[in-house]
C-alpha cells in the first residue's frame, strides 16, 4: 500500500504491512503476529473525526452492499470502535502531521508539501546521523 486508505473487516494473512510505505489501513481484530512491523506503527483510532469518518465509511459499506457484519458493527459501534487497530508507516505519519504543521503556519497546500518533506527529510537525516554516531 502506497496511499489511500483501507478498512479491512476480514482476516490479514501472514507478513501484512510488508512493504507499506504509506496509506493508513484500519484493520478490524488485527492479529500483530501476522503483521510486519517493520515500516508501521499500531494504533488505536483516538481522534474524534477519524472516528467519523471510520463510522461513515463503514456506514457507506453497508448501504452499497448491505453487510451483516457491517451492521452488526454499526450497531454496536462503541464497543466495535475498540477492535479497530489503525497501521500506519511511521514517515507517512510524520509527513501527515509535518504538512498540518505548515497549513497552521499559513502555508498553501503546495508550499506546505514542500515544507513537510523537507521538515521530513532532516528529521530522517537526523537519525540516520545518530545511528551512525551510536554505531561508532
Amino acid at each position: 500500500m502506497t496511499g489511500g486508505e483501507a478498512i479491512i473487516l476480514g482476516k490479514t494473512g501472514r507478513n501484512f504491512a510488508a512493504g507499506m510505505s504509506g496509506g493508513i489501513a484500519y484493520v478490524l481484530d488485527l492479529d500483530r503476529s501476522k503483521c510486519n512491523p517493520a515500516m508501521v506503527e499500531f494504533s488505536p483510532i483516538t481522534h474524534h473525526e477519524e472516528q467519523a469518518k471510520l463510522k461513515d465509511r463503514l456506514a457507506k459499506h453497508v448501504l452499497y452492499t448491505g453487510s451483516e457484519q457491517g451492521k452488526q458493527l454499526l450497531e454496536t459501534w462503541d464497543a466495535s470502535l475498540g477492535r479497530f487497530t489503525k497501521v500506519i508507516p511511521g514517515d507517512y505519519r510524520r509527513m501527515l502531521e509535518n504538512i498540518e504543521k505548515a497549513k497552521s503556519l499559513g502555508k498553501e497546500y503546495e508550499d506546505a508539501l514542500m515544507w513537510a518533506f523537507e521538515e521530513s527529510f532532516k528529521s530522517t537525516s537526523k537519525q540516520e546521523t545518530s545511528a551512525t554516531t551510536d554505531a561508532d
